[in-house]
């Protein structure tokens, strides 16, 4: 992975200095709440319900041992003992006191992390594909591209006071893992006919109050072009984007109004005339120098792993469940990708204590080259674990209570923290999720209904992703009270849809039985146990769910 070096080292130690003073000014009142907002917002410090956030960015969503060690340390000594992963590949802690903000960006830029750009009208953390470097379908590893794009983008000068907040995520396979389709560019690494890397290039995507997908602008953009052509991008938006309006400050609604074929050829003009300078073209050499970075580890042959699992998995019927739902096939057959969920029954989904942060950090240490990744569905993933040390793996697992067999089932269920924690919220998230969980705990009615991805809300902003959930919960308020609105048929995939609002909302005691409705419809209507409730419902529509919902009430609509 990716170290830093003496300008990231210095640039880091600089701004835990900056915003020390920033905080004692703060805290002895020389400078008003209101005044402080702006700059401790640049340091990801959010003021939440009831304290301050920290919002802490993991580029790419990799992190290292020592990296996992220190944000137990952080959760033990400054918060209430747990960190909470995001579905932006970020952590955040949600109790920290201001007065100790200083002293955990200082730790946090020990071990190389920091929480610069994790909010503010800038260019966000850079997400990528949580199986990057390991998957087997992938053509190339999207990370170097995404620390490229971090180092240029890190107080861009041109690019630090944008219109509205501007997020990246990049992919390198045609299994789109980090729903690039969702933000505002999207970058899709292939290869040309001839055998060249590049990039498809997608631009305007975004959720929130005004759910749009991203349109693609261009088809193959050559691996030198990269920062131009997104500098292009940006330059387009800032001089275009609204400032009027934040809730139409997004490129989404620059991309809507003008139209995605104008918005290409303003973007391709303003290319043309940067490539002309030749300022921004990559050079081969830097390109392999960072790669180099994120050369994959030396994995030795370990034949013996697929007469192993067999054996184990004969004897335990935990290790056979856990590897036939947790495990992604990896480029060599001897090893595999493994998904760890933060998702046990009744549990907040994405949350991990300190204790659990540092046996995984053990367990990545030794048996997964010391990686561990952050998935955007709000996950853990060791890349590379030999399947011969599988079993072991899984006996670590179930020890801190993190091997619960759901990948992908109903009960991996994406959840923003809402009104428990956040300001903007309007309903519960959590509640509902844990909730949703602990009435489809039994393992066997999960794997009876098979992949199902359910994203929950708390509100219109759309951290939970709900829009492209294959059942999206959004909660709203109404005359006071809770409500909650169904969205199906959403995916985040490389075939991206947003959902279609199924009818009215449901209050906190409805809500569970519509989504068991839901899924009890799916069952009885699916031609066979392999179409899935996405498949189902693209051929359905939504006429036989909207019925079980609503009954006469559907009918008169």
């Amino acid at each position: 992975m990716y170290r830093y070096d003496e300008f990231d080292h210095a640039f880091v130690k600089a701004r835990v200095a900056q915003f020390r003073d920033q905080v004692e000014r703060r805290l002895s009142g020389e400078i008003t709440e209101a005044q402080f907002k702006p700059l401790r917002l640049m340091n990801g410090v959010y003021l939440q319900l009831h304290s301050y956030m920290l919002r802490i960015a993991i580029p790419y969503g990799t992190l290292a041992p020592r990296q996992m060690r220190m944000l137990a340390h952080i959760a033990r000594t400054y918060d209430k003992g747990y960190g909470h992963f995001t579905t932006r590949q970020n952590l955040q802690f949600h109790w920290p006191a201001l007065k100790d903000v200083p002293e955990i960006l200082e730790h946090l830029a020990s071990v190389e992390m920091h929480c610069i750009q994790t909010s503010g009208n800038c260019v966000r953390n850079i997400t990528a594909d949580h199986l990057a470097g390991a998957a087997a379908d992938e053509v190339a590893d999207p990370r170097p591209y995404a620390e490229i794009l971090r180092q240029w983008s890190s107080l861009h000068p041109e690019f630090s006071f944008l219109p509205r907040k501007f997020k990246i995520a990049v992919t390198g396979a045609e299994r789109d893992r980090a729903a690039i389709q969702i933000y505002d560019i999207g970058l899709h690494l292939k290869k040309d006919a001839a055998g060249r890397l590049g990039f498809a290039v997608y631009v305007g995507g975004g959720l929130g109050r005004t759910p749009i997908l991203a349109k693609k602008i261009r088809d193959f953009l050559p691996e030198e072009d990269l920062l131009a052509y997104v500098t292009a991008i940006l330059r387009v938006y800032n001089l275009y984007g609204r400032r009027d309006n934040k809730w139409k400050a997004r490129i989404k609604i620059l991309v809507h109004e003008t139209g995605a074929e104008e918005l290409r050829s303003q973007v391709e003009h303003e290319f043309a005339g940067i490539k002309k300078g030749g300022e921004l073209k990559l050079p081969e050499a830097d390109i392999r120098a960072i790669q180099a970075y994120f050369a994959p580890p030396a994995l030795e042959p370990r034949p013996e792993g697929d007469a192993a699992v067999a054996k184990a998995a004969a004897e335990d019927p935990g290790f056979a469940a856990w590897i036939s739902r947790n495990l992604h096939t990896h480029k060599n057959p001897d090893y595999a990708c493994v998904t760890i969920s933060l998702k046990g029954i009744g549990e907040v989904p994405g949350d991990i204590s300190a204790d659990q942060m540092e046996a995984v950090a053990d367990i990545a240490e030794r048996f997964a080259f010391s990686e561990i990744r952050v998935s955007h569905e709000q996950n853990l993933v060791l890349p590379h674990v030999a399947r011969a040390d599988l079993k072991q793996v899984y006996d670590r697992l179930v020890k801190i209570g993190l091997a619960t067999a759901n990948a992908g089932l109903v009960t991996d269920i994406i959840a923003c923290p809402g009104l428990d924690y956040c300001a903007l919220a309007n309903a519960r998230s959590i509640p509902v999720a844990q909730q949703i969980a602990t009435r489809f705990a039994d393992p066997v009615r999960q794997e009876e209904i098979g992949e199902l991805k359910i994203k929950i809300s708390g509100c219109i902003n759309a951290c939970g992703h709900h829009h492209v959930g294959h059942i999206g919960i959004l909660g709203v308020e109404k005359k006071g009270s809770e409500l909650y609105q169904v969205t199906l048929g959403g995916s985040g995939d490389e075939n991206a849809a947003l959902g279609e609002i199924i009818g009215r909302g449901f209050g906190p005691d409805e809500i569970v039985d519509a989504v068991e409705t839901i899924i009890e419809t799916y069952l009885s209507h699916r031609l066979d146990k392999s179409e899935t409730f996405l498949a189902a419902y693209r051929r359905l529509g939504p006429a036989p769910f909207k019925e079980a919902l609503y009954g006469s009430e559907a009918k008169a609509a």
